[in-house]
Order: C-alpha cells, then sequence, then structure tokens
C-alpha cells in the first residue's frame, strides 16, 4: 500500500520558517520524483517545487530563493524548508510521487498526500 504522509505544518507569523516532511512508503522511492503543490480552497492547485529522483530541481517563482527542497532516499523523505514566509504562502500543501517527472508537473502525479496546513499571520 503506498503512503504519502506530510508534516510539520503549522501557524507561523510572516517572516517565520516551516519545514515541511513527506515521508513515502509502498513505492521506488529511489526511482521517484517528487513534488510539493499547495492547494487554497476555492483555488487550484499550484505546483510549489519538484525534486527528480537525480535530485534535479524546479522551483515556482514565487518561492524561489525562500524554499529549498531535498530529499533522503535513505529515509524515503523528502522535505521543504520554507524560510521568510509571506502571508500569501497560507495554503494546504501537498506532496506527490510518482517514477515520471511529467506527470508531477502536470499535476497528475500517481500518488498523493492528505496534505498539511500552512498558516501564514501577518
Amino acid at each position: 500500500q503506498v503512503q504519502l504522509v506530510e508534516s510539520g505544518g503549522g501557524l507561523v507569523q510572516a517572516g517565520g520558517s516551516l519545514r515541511l516532511s513527506c515521508a513515502a512508503s509502498g513505492i521506488m522511492f529511489t526511482s521517484s520524483s517528487v513534488a510539493w503543490y499547495r492547494q487554497v480552497p476555492g483555488k487550484q492547485r499550484d505546483m510549489v517545487v519538484t525534486v527528480t529522483n537525480t535530485a534535479l530541481t524546479r522551483y515556482a517563482d514565487s518561492v524561489k530563493g525562500r524554499f529549498t527542497i531535498s530529499r533522503s532516499n535513505a529515509k524515503n523523505t523528502v522535505y521543504l524548508q520554507m524560510n521568510s514566509l509571506k502571508p500569501e504562502d497560507t495554503a494546504v500543501y501537498l506532496c506527490t510521487a510518482d517514477t515520471l517527472t511529467v506527470r508531477l508537473r502536470a499535476g497528475t502525479g500517481n500518488y498523493w498526500g492528505q496534505g498539511t496546513q500552512v498558516t501564514v499571520s501577518s
């Protein structure tokens, strides 16, 4: 059974930091690309960042220089370090995994977690 479990969300003041984790099980993690998306109620889900199985990354312009993605294949976990948070970063953050990066970037990854809420107060 495939599981992606996000954690690390919470309430933080603007300018603060959070570190999200996405723990994967039941998939060939070392062969998988992983992405973080975020979603605000009533709006479309937006890609935040992707990391391929070879650790190539692609960030949304809105988070470049503030967010950093990393992965630990030993722990089957991807991390998202979020610094200099802004109120507009408030959303549910979801991780998704797939062996095809193109599907991740299209928002059609095979596997999704339930999400973790990030709230940034002004």
